[in-house]
Order: structure tokens, then sequence, then C-alpha cells
């Protein structure tokens, strides 16, 4: 479970792998893997297209229903300028963010946990210790991960056959 300030607790303990409160046998482990998730900037910018191709059908039809004689070159609404502006904004923000580091740690069951933190150099450590204690059933460890503060909010992650979880 989450510690209170932001804190989830990664432990090794009774054969089992705890991520806050989840646990996973050390025997179900098919992969401990620390590495960078690469944001998916194709998918952005498709979000944006569409996002930037429904402003451009309301706008039609609200100026088509207001009934109003504009001229070419009369400034249009405001609120769709703003929009647009912080929609021009939010695409630029999500093409410059950063690969984030994870650690993705799978089940022979298909679920999977995923931990961040801001170096992989971190997780590698802490997926170096989850083999060890699957090669040597007496090992215990217990790492404490901050979460990161950015808009994507947790740090754990678990989905399993057919849910989705919450994307990182």
């Amino acid at each position: 479970m989450p510690r209170p300030g932001g804190v989830l607790e990664v432990s090794v303990n009774q054969r089992m792998l705890w991520i806050g409160s989840a646990a996973f046998p050390l025997e179900n482990l098919t992969r401990v893997e620390a590495t960078k998730l690469k944001p998916q900037r194709g998918a952005t910018f498709l979000s944006f297209l569409k996002w930037l191709a429904l402003t451009a059908v309301v706008y039609v039809v609200v100026d088509a229903s207001s009934g109003s004689d504009a001229q070419d070159g009369e400034s249009g609404n405001p609120v769709f300028v703003v929009f647009l502006i912080g929609l021009a904004i939010y695409f630029i923000k999500e093409l410059l963010e950063p690969a984030k580091p994870i650690l993705a740690v799978e089940t022979a069951g298909g679920s999977v946990a995923v931990v961040t933190l801001p170096t992989v150099e971190e997780l590698r450590t802490i997926a170096g210790q989850i083999v060890h204690a699957i090669n040597h059933p007496e090992a215990e460890f217990t790492a404490y991960v901050n979460e990161l503060n950015n808009y994507n909010g947790p740090v754990f992650n678990q989905n399993g056959g057919q849910n989705t979880g919450i994307r990182l």
C-alpha cells in the first residue's frame, strides 16, 4: 500500500514481491526489466489533428448557426482562439516530453506492474535485487520509491489480461 507522502514500498519477503499492496509470487515472474518508456509521439500527433478537426467543425457550425456576416480578415470568436492556443501548447509539451524510466515486472499470468524513478540506474538496482531474490530463497529486501511529481500521477501501474490499467 502506498505510504503517506507519496512513497511506495517495493519489497521481497516470504517468496513474494510486494509492490505497494499488490503481491506477486517470485516463481510466477517472467520478466523484470528496467528501461526507458518512450512517449508515443505519433499517437500524440494524431490526437492533436483529431482535436484540431473537431475544433474546426465546431467553429464552422457555431459560426453558421449564429448567422454572422463576418468578412474575411475579421477576428473570430476569442473562445476558439484561446482553445487553439491551449491545444498548441499542450501538443508542444507532449512532443517535448522525455523518455520515462520504468521498472516493468511481468508475471506468467499476463499482469504487469510498473514502477518509476528518476533514473534507470536506480531501477536496475531494484531489478537486480528482485532477480537475486528469485535465485536465493533466503533473500529479502525493501526499497522505498518516491512518487514522481508529474501529471501522470501514480508510480504504480498494474494491468492484467482484459483490463488496461493506467497508462504511463
